[in-house]
């Protein structure tokens, strides 16, 4: 790859504590932090971050297709040419059980609604942002 490519592109790495996802050189990334979604360029000044609950976005330099993982909170690192995510949980959107993600997303709704279950209400709010993420996710593949 010449430089001025190199120059174009950034080095992707997701991981979680169990498996590697992700390593390959993408175009552009978009990332759930903690208080909204970044987008990183190559060039992006260095940073430190936490990653909320969202869906992570990255175009392929390989086959310059989209791709869309799952993220469930965690660590971000954003050196100038290299991205690198540590997820608490992340799956490709491809990975996703579409009908158990919705009925995840029912039940943390219907315990989120129902005092009487004693569900912690922020519990069951997390528990929606998981379930909501993974059906974005899934449904972009």
């Amino acid at each position: 790859m010449t430089d001025a490519a190199m120059a174009d592109t950034l080095s992707l790495e997701v991981a979680t504590p169990e498996r590697e996802l992700v390593r390959e050189l993408v175009s552009d990334v978009q990332v759930p932090g903690k208080n909204g979604y970044m987008g990183i360029l190559p060039g992006h000044a260095p940073l430190l971050g936490l990653l909320g609950i969202g869906t992570l976005t990255y175009v392929s330099v390989s086959d310059g297709k989209k791709r869309y993982i799952s993220i469930h909170q965690g660590f971000l690192e954003v050196l100038e040419d290299h991205v690198r995510v540590l997820a608490d949980v992340a799956e490709r959107a491809e990975e996703i059980d579409v009908q158990r993600a919705r009925a995840a997303l029912q039940r943390a709704q219907e315990e989120g609604l129902n005092p009487a279950l004693g569900v912690d209400p922020g519990a069951a709010l997390l528990a929606m942002a998981r379930a909501q993420a993974r059906l974005e996710a899934a449904e972009q593949k």
